[in-house]
């Protein structure tokens, strides 16, 4: 099996310190005439966000070709997940080569990217329901919880291990999306009051940017107010794809800034999860928000996904790293893609980031190194990329297993098929010699 990722490490020792400052979005045709005002306010972005193919199409006039427009309408039909992007982002995408343009291709699907998915997909591929004790809560971990008030974002996200919950229905997955809900979420408390083991609460969703300011602040006072809870993290990719509402609703960072400081007078943390993928969703106005959650103390770590024509090539990696690290981001990790259905073409080989990893390890400080890790198909957890049991790279098969998250139990993650050689393409297109192939490699691991 070949690697395909570019290793060859030829970047600027400066293009970190560069952040994009011009009126990038004045390309857009409908945009010539806002003004850096206007396109900073929150309220503005959320406005004129593109939620429908037909509106991207107004707002890019001669700059979208019939051909295109005809990609995205088709892109519509096979999608898990309508659209919603802020002008931000979507200014900032390539128009010039839109097709191969790392942002579009993460936030506006079109009909031509799709590739058949793997045999062994699963909507919930983590298990995320499985492992859900109450609505809107995820326990895996012994001393942490999921917890996912909200499936509303301000952007919808074309490889989110959510879309079977998040993005409303579309042609190919029906849906109930829900808001805030007060039952469930005094369900969840209760639970969390329950179990003392619990420490960590991630809140998530949806996206974090989505509560009000009385919903963070209801959310953060009741869950630090619990005895034995030590660390909340909000998770949102808002501060990558939506940073005006950093800089510009003071009602929403004044809550979230209340909470944080209230956390750190009773010796607890609040901090910030955010999603940055690729160097080109970064620009002044990042650093900016930046500069203002930093002045307050408050932590931001990032997670990215591994990407195919996103980020998958060193250069890319290591400039988004050291750009982060230059505003004061902590790169945490990157994973493989999750195995959900819609997003074949995103995914990479396991042996693809071992190799990424492997060269991204040294370009910089360790404590702003990512770990590359996998989330273990079956709800078995973030495994380090390369810890798996055993792999079977002719096959892109690899076993794994969490002995302190689900003791006994073996995971599987499968390489995309279309990476594979001709003779294992053949192998997987026979149900019985799949089966045999994952039984021989589980054999092999030694179960």
């Amino acid at each position: 099996m070949a690697n395909s990722i570019n290793l060859k490490l030829t970047l600027d020792n400066s293009a970190h310190k560069h952040f994009r400052d011009d009126e990038f979005w004045k390309v857009i045709p409908a945009w010539k005439d806002v003004t850096r005002e206007e396109f900073s306010d929150h309220m503005w972005q959320l406005k004129h966000s593109i939620n429908k193919v037909d509106k991207a199409k107004a707002v890019l006039g001669d700059l979208c070709t019939e051909e295109f427009y005809q990609d995205m309408v088709d892109g519509q039909h096979k999608t898990p997940m309508n659209i919603r992007i802020t002008p931000y982002i979507f200014a900032l995408m390539d128009w010039n080569d839109p097709v191969n343009c790392p942002l579009r291709k993460q936030f506006l699907p079109i009909g031509s990217q799709f590739l058949e998915d793997h045999p062994y997909y699963k909507a919930d591929s983590l298990h995320e329901d499985v492992d859900s004790p109450v609505p809107t809560l995820t326990h895996r971990y012994h001393d942490k919880v999921l917890f996912l008030p909200t499936t509303i974002c301000p952007v919808y996200c074309s490889y989110c291990t959510r879309s079977r919950l998040i993005g409303g229905s579309t042609e190919a997955v029906e849906k109930e999306t829900y808001g805030v809900n007060q039952a469930k979420m005094d369900a969840a408390f209760d639970y969390i009051r329950a179990h003392e083991q619990i420490e960590d609460v991630v809140i998530s969703g949806g996206d974090a940017f989505m509560l009000t300011p009385k919903q963070i602040t209801f959310i953060g006072e009741n869950l630090l107010n619990i005895p034995h809870i030590r660390r909340l993290r909000f998770a949102t990719k808002g501060v990558a794809i939506f940073p005006q509402k950093i800089l510009s609703d003071h009602e929403w960072f004044n809550a979230f800034n209340a909470v944080h400081k209230k956390a750190r007078e009773m010796g607890k943390q609040v901090v910030i999860h955010t999603h940055f993928s690729c160097p080109r969703e970064i620009t002044m106005f990042s650093k900016k928000a930046m500069e203002r959650l930093f002045a307050e103390g408050i932590t931001v770590r990032n997670q990215a996904v591994l990407q195919e024509g996103v980020n998958d090539n060193i250069n890319d990696m290591v400039l988004l790293i050291k750009q982060m690290s230059y505003m004061n981001i902590q790169p945490y990790y990157v994973y493989i893609h999750d195995m959900v259905p819609g997003c074949e073409h995103f995914r990479t080989t396991i042996a693809e980031s071992e190799a990424l990893e492997k060269a991204v390890r040294g370009t910089t400080a360790g404590f702003n190194t990512p770990t590359f890790v996998c989330d273990a198909p079956g709800g078995g957890g973030k495994r380090h990329i390369a810890s798996y049991e055993y792999y079977d790279r002719e096959n892109g098969i690899s076993v794994w297993t969490a002995p302190n998250v689900k003791p006994g139990e073996v995971f599987f993650y499968f390489d995309p098929i279309r990476k594979l050689s001709k003779e294992a393409q053949a192998r997987w297109a026979d149900p019985a010699q799949r089966e045999a192939m994952i039984a021989d490699a589980k054999k092999k691991a030694g179960f």
